[in-house]
C-alpha cells in the first residue's frame, strides 16, 4: 500500500495530522505493508522572513479575519497538539519560505532519511521558535538526521533538487489538491486535514482489505 502525503513545514495541521497518522499506523496490523512518500507543497512561495512579527496577526491579516479569531483558533490547535503530545508554540514561530526545508527533504529521500529530517525540522519550527527560512539551522538538523551533510551542499548547488519540489507540487495541481495535509491512499482515496487517528486507521484497514479480497 503507498500513502502519499502532501505537507508545508509551516502548517501546523500537516504537523498535528502526520503525528495522528503515525498513530494510526502503529496500531495498523499491517504496517510493514505500508508505504510513505512525503510531498512537497508550499503554501505560501513568495513568504519571506516574518521573524518578529505575531504569526496570529500575520495569518489573520492573510485570510482577512480578525487577531481574536485567529488567536482562538490556534489556541484549539494547541490543545490538540498537546492530546497527542505536541507542543505548539505559537507566539515563538518565525514565519519564512520553506523552499530550502523542502529541498532538503527531497535529498533525504534517497537514503529514505526524510521523515526522520521532516519531525526534527517541524520540531524545532512549531515548539524550539527556529526560523524555518534560517539554512544554516536547517542544515545542522539535516546533519543530526544523519544526512551527508557534503554530499548535500554539493547537490544544493544545481536545480535538481528544486525541479522535485516544483515536480510534486505540480503533480499536486495536476491532482486537484490544494489544501493540505493531504493523504491519498493508493492514488484512490483520500484524507484531507487532520483527522482522527480512527479515520487514518479505518482507511489504512479498508484499503488493505481492498488489496487482499
Amino acid at each position: 500500500m503507498k500513502v502519499e502525503i502532501w505537507f508545508d513545514y509551516v502548517c501546523p495541521y500537516c504537523y498535528l495530522g502526520e503525528r495522528k497518522f503515525q498513530l494510526a499506523l502503529d496500531k495498523f496490523e499491517h504496517k510493514d505493508k505500508v508505504e510513505i512518500i512525503y510531498r512537497s507543497f508550499e503554501l505560501n512561495t513568495e513568504q519571506q522572513n516574518a521573524e518578529g512579527q505575531s504569526i496570529h496577526q500575520l495569518i489573520a491579516d492573510k485570510y482577512q479575519v480578525s487577531y481574536e479569531q485567529v488567536k482562538k483558533s490556534n489556541d484549539r490547535l494547541a490543545q490538540a497538539g498537546k492530546e497527542v503530545g505536541l507542543h505548539f508554540n505559537f507566539e515563538q514561530m518565525k514565519l519564512n519560505n520553506t523552499n530550502f526545508a523542502h529541498q532538503i527533504t527531497q535529498f533525504a529521500k534517497k537514503d529514505k532519511k526524510e521523515h526522520n529530517f521532516l519531525l526534527r525540522a517541524m520540531k524545532a519550527y512549531f515548539e524550539q521558535g527556529m526560523n524555518i527560512g534560517n539554512q544554516d539551522a536547517l542544515l545542522k538538523i539535516a546533519e543530526e538526521s544523519g544526512l551527508l551533510i557534503e554530499k548535500l551542499k554539493h547537490e544544493l548547488q544545481d536545480d535538481k533538487l528544486l525541479q522535485s519540489v516544483r515536480a510534486e507540487e505540480a503533480e499536486a495541481f495536476r491532482r486537484g489538491i490544494d489544501t493540505i495535509p493531504h493523504f491519498l491512499f493508493d492514488g484512490k482515496y483520500s484524507i484531507i486535514g487532520a483527522e482522527d487517528e480512527s479515520v487514518f486507521l479505518n482507511m489504512l484497514r479498508k484499503v488493505y482489505q481492498e488489496q487482499n479480497s
